[in-house]
């Protein structure tokens, strides 16, 4: 569900989850760990920083790291800035006044799908995906 955006952010976080205390990983190596184009994965990193996931360092030995302990990253926290996903409390087909009240012809099952994703967004941390990659 995850767009290529998210994903690449995702990914490039569990690069810098694995990075040692000091560190610093330019854009460059983490665009080609990831497989992610170089230009537009540093735009993405950059607008991290504004939301403390990620800080950046300029100038030689620099580049990003984590902003804060990658235990303390949840992929919500990851994604959100980049997709947006608390809009998802709207109505699946765009209609202006659907609730439980009074459904659209999806509201039901979306609404379970949608709860199920969203707990996985917050339930999971950075650390445990680059723990579960090494």
């Amino acid at each position: 569900m995850l767009t290529k955006t998210g994903k690449q952010v995702v990914n490039a976080l569990v690069e810098l989850a694995k990075l040692k205390e000091g560190e610093w990983l330019g854009v460059g190596v983490i665009a080609r760990r990831i497989r992610a184009p170089q230009n537009y994965l540093g735009k993405i990193l950059q607008g991290l920083v504004s939301s403390g996931i990620v800080v950046s360092q300029k100038g030689l030995g620099g580049g990003f790291r984590l902003g804060k302990a990658a235990g303390q990253i949840t992929l919500y926290d990851a994604v959100e800035p980049v997709e947006n996903v608390s809009v998802w409390s709207e109505c699946a087909l765009g209609l202006k006044k659907c609730s439980d009240a009074a459904p659209c012809a999806v509201h039901h099952q979306w609404k379970g799908v949608k709860e199920t994703y969203l707990k996985f967004l917050e339930n999971t941390t950075v650390a445990s995906l680059a723990q579960s990659g090494k």
